[in-house]
């Protein structure tokens, strides 16, 4: 075999030695997220029909900011009313790579469009997220995009994806009353169980006020646990789990995008606030058969909102003080 000849030959059997690892590798690959997928599927069960949740008649984003109202959907057994027992938008700046939450009280008294006046999560029972998106445009004139649904049945074992070795809190004072379970004061981990019962616990003497603090907190902590390199590699056993516990209307697209977005400014953290914002709001109203509401000055919080979403805001919208919590009031 001539010299030229045998470099030719070399030549080929490299670069087919280099398609057989490009195979293996990418068939490799496809095997995990297949089965890591379905393991998702597997944790998580069947996801029940949910045909009156499609409908979403939400506009287009506009100018790469895309507002996502993010569900909790309350299963407690002593409370089962089918209300959203957590509120927040998400709002992504496509082009800066910033995260923001809202976190809206469920207390607040607003207009539901053909429905008169109820508490904020009244919207949820009545017409789902198509009715609280409208309630939101009603109330503080700002467009929903896109909607994400979670059932909290689902809630402790996605963290547990997301942060196997839990999420560091301090708890300020002993928590039991309603939350099935015992948190004792001091710094901990906490698991997906603990977790939610954490971030749902409401009373003490800042009820919902305090638990939106724990949600905010939480969500932080959770977002940083998602850009590390293992929930990289769990992401698709978290996506199998999210085909059964999480109901949205997102695209496969925008979520890449919001993903790869949060990953590439993964260093940063979420900017937050709270609506009502202070001095904005009564709490000590009671409307006869709705009970204990939230009256807010619609027009500072709609101005404040807005503010806060606009693409020029750089600073988070702090809505209380650092302090020390209250006690637990039993």
């Amino acid at each position: 075999m001539k010299r030229s000849e045998r470099r030719t030959h070399k030549k080929k059997k490299k670069i087919w030695i280099t398609l057989l690892i490009l195979f293996i590798l990418i068939g490799g690959a496809t095997f995990f997220w297949y089965t890591q997928f379905r393991a998702g599927q597997s944790l998580a069960g069947e996801k029940p029909d949910t045909n009156e949740k499609d409908i979403f008649n939400a506009p287009e984003p506009q100018y790469g900011e895309i507002n996502i109202l993010l569900l909790g959907s309350d299963a407690r057994p002593d409370e089962n009313d089918g209300r959203s027992d957590s509120l927040m938008i998400a709002h992504y700046n496509q082009d800066t790579k910033e995260l923001k939450t809202v976190s809206v009280m469920r207390d607040i008294y607003v207009d539901i469009p053909g429905h008169g006046k109820h508490k904020m999560n009244a919207a949820y029972s009545i017409g789902g997220p198509e009715l609280v998106r409208q309630t939101i445009k009603e109330n503080f004139g700002i467009d929903i995009h896109y909607y994400a649904e979670i059932n909290f049945d689902g809630f402790p074992k996605m963290v547990d994806v997301v942060a196997p070795d839990g999420i560091e809190v301090d708890i300020p004072y002993k928590m039991s009353h309603g939350i099935n379970m015992t948190l004792e004061p001091g710094v901990q981990r906490l698991h997906g169980k603990e977790l939610l019962g954490y971030v749902r616990f409401r009373h003490d003497s800042k009820s919902d006020f305090g638990r939106v603090e724990r949600q905010q907190e939480a969500l932080a902590k959770l977002k940083e646990e998602a850009v590390s390199l293992h929930s990289f590699l769990s992401l698709p056993k978290l996506l199998g789990m999210a085909d059964s516990y999480v109901y949205t209307n997102l695209d496969k697209k925008t979520m890449l995008s919001i993903g790869k977005g949060l990953l590439d400014n993964k260093d940063a953290g979420i900017q937050s606030m709270r609506i009502p914002i202070d001095g904005s709001f009564n709490e000590d109203q009671r409307i006869p058969g709705v009970g204990q509401v939230l009256t807010i000055d619609f027009e500072e919080n709609a101005q404040a909102l807005n503010d806060f979403l606009s693409s020029d805001s750089t600073k988070s919208v702090e809505d209380t003080e650092e302090s020390p919590q209250d006690p637990i009031i039993e």
